[in-house]
């Protein structure tokens, strides 16, 4: 593993300094990161790598940086892998990733795999010191275009209901119930006796852990269950 870039900060390390480390490839847009943060007030760059490797092998969790910022393209390990790694080795550390990636596949597995927030490239220096203090504070930072990328998979994403080990008949008779039946014309819909559908009913009760038809009825409809 190489060394990490060495940084000149003319930062002091009082507790109010952001401290940031940098992962990008690209030397031009990691030398620019690098003025950018160090030549900015209450901001120290701690180190820029090239790789995640490389800030792997270098990042030590005694003093863990406050934000790690990374590019998503990267050479060897991707930075969505990194991100993963970094989230589980340094749990109190923001990460903000930085990139020209803006394809909801890469937008959300970077997310989920715990970034704090997604800023493209094309965002402005002021706009990102903005970002980096956003994300040590608790906040989420995404790029506007980003921002309405989210909101759209959002309204696209369906959970998976709960099953709640319901068998077939089980699951028919709650959405005969859910649909306005009552036990007497359940039954003449499946073709079961009445007393077989309150058995049946006395199960879906246990499992969905409710005590009349109207909570059941209420219960499969705000789960999504039939």
């Amino acid at each position: 593993m190489s060394n990490p870039i060495p940084t000149t900060s003319g930062q002091n390390s009082a507790s109010a300094t952001i401290r940031v480390v940098i992962i990008e490839d690209q030397r031009d847009v990691r030398e620019g990161l690098k003025l950018l943060i160090n030549g900015s007030p209450g901001f120290e760059c701690l180190a820029a790598y090239r790789s995640v490797e490389d800030a792997l092998a270098g990042l030590d969790p005694i003093d863990a940086p406050d934000l790690i910022l990374t590019d998503i393209g990267l050479p060897g390990m991707s930075g969505i892998e990194g991100i993963k790694l970094f989230r589980e080795r340094l749990p109190q550390t923001a990460i903000l990733a930085l990139t020209i990636y803006e394809n909801n596949d890469k937008i959300f597995n970077a997310l989920c795999d715990g970034a704090t927030g997604y800023l493209l490239k094309n965002t402005p220096p002021a706009r990102l010191l903005e970002a980096l203090k956003e994300a040590v504070t608790g906040g989420s930072p995404m790029s506007p275009e980003v921002a309405r990328r989210v909101v759209t998979l959002f309204r696209e994403f369906q959970p998976v209901s709960a099953s709640y080990d319901l068998t077939p008949q089980e699951r028919q008779l709650l959405k005969l119930l859910v649909e306005g039946h009552h036990k007497k014309t359940a039954a003449d819909v499946m073709g079961i006796s009445f007393h077989t559908v309150s058995f049946h009913l006395r199960h879906i009760y246990e499992k969905l852990q409710v005590h009349s038809k109207s909570e059941a009825v209420a219960k499969a409809l705000r789960e999504h269950l039939v």
